[in-house]
């Protein structure tokens, strides 16, 4: 049977995840294109903010309520559709 993680190690499986498929470190000129349908910069800049936020309160040793974490997951959902609609994921 697997055990669940707890919720320090699920928020930081989340981040781990959402780091590794959002592009981060994509120049902004490859970014911003000629048509943007919504804006994929400020989408990433939301999201990066959120998960730095997170990464200094795991730091400090502040345990994530389910809720928060499912709000995070949510958030990244939502923004991926974003960056798919523009072509900066699969």
């Amino acid at each position: 049977m697997c055990k669940k993680p707890d919720c320090v190690s699920a928020m930081q499986n989340l981040i781990a995840e959402v780091r590794k498929d959002f592009p981060f470190n994509v120049p902004e000129a490859n970014i911003c294109g000629i048509s943007c349908i919504g804006c994929p910069k400020k989408l990433l800049e939301i999201v990066d903010t959120e998960l730095c936020e997170w990464e200094v309160k795991l730091n400090d040793d502040v345990v994530p309520k389910l809720g928060e974490i499912s709000r995070l997951g949510k958030l990244c959902k939502n923004v991926r559709r974003g960056l798919k609609r523009n072509g900066l994921v699969e």
